[in-house]
């Protein structure tokens, strides 16, 4: 595997892990939103990595072990909304429930910092990476 391909292979792991925590931001951002009744609340989001062949290259297509990552889709939990019974709120139904988002900020927060660690790691991957390849230039010169 060249320096390049692991730059690339860093830099996909970079532009996966922003998404995620752009969604799980949003999560949060959204987690005590309501709706008025009869519309849906909010659902909360997450997203699907698969790997990502990185062939893109005569050699690297000989090397199947090298590949990124990328994401497929941004799934929507199908879980019920939490309902909280709080009759005087303007969103409240018949009965007095408010139906809230299914999110739990504190699961949320776990996975920020889950994803905000693994962005470090592919980020020191990647600076890793480009010093051996600029050690290598000074070493030609």
């Amino acid at each position: 595997m060249s320096l390049m391909t692991a730059m690339e292979v860093g830099a996909t792991g970079l532009t996966a892990q922003r998404r995620r925590l752009e969604v799980m931001v949003s999560n949060l951002v959204n987690a005590n939103t309501t709706q008025p009744q009869g519309v849906e609340p909010y659902r909360r989001r997450d997203v699907v990595f698969a790997s990502k062949n990185m062939a893109d290259s005569f050699g690297t297509v000989l090397d199947d072990a090298v590949q990124g990552v990328e994401i497929i889709e941004v799934a929507t939990d199908q879980s019920d909304p939490l309902m909280r019974y709080e009759p005087n709120h303007p969103h409240a139904d018949a009965n007095g429930y408010v139906a809230y988002p299914n999110v739990n900020p504190l699961e949320e927060m776990v996975n920020v910092m889950s994803s905000t660690r693994s962005y470090e790691a592919n980020l020191q991957a990647v600076g890793m990476a480009k010093e051996m390849l600029q050690r290598t230039l000074d070493i030609l010169r």
